[in-house]
């Protein structure tokens, strides 16, 4: 377990819907989601929910082998 005062990079993504927002890091093992009625609340809740996931399961399920830099959102107009 990562000791207390150290931290830890993750990226995180946040969806907003029409009734909240939902959380998610990447490249996390296991199912890790959080949410809110905002984004604040949803980063906030899905930051509890990780650091309860590593503390159940230990710290390898926190570690991000994952070679994504970045999430990105586009629009695009697709003809049908």
């Amino acid at each position: 377990m990562t000791p207390i005062g150290l931290t830890q990079e993750v990226k995180i993504v946040v969806e907003r819907f029409s009734n909240g927002c939902g959380a998610y890091p990447l490249g996390s093992q296991g199912v890790v989601v959080g949410e809110g009625d905002t984004y604040d609340e949803a980063l906030q809740d899905v930051t509890s929910t990780i650091r309860f996931h590593g503390e159940t399961f230990g710290d390898e399920v926190l570690k991000n082998d994952s070679p994504v830099l970045d999430a990105l959102v586009a629009e695009a107009k697709i003809a049908v």
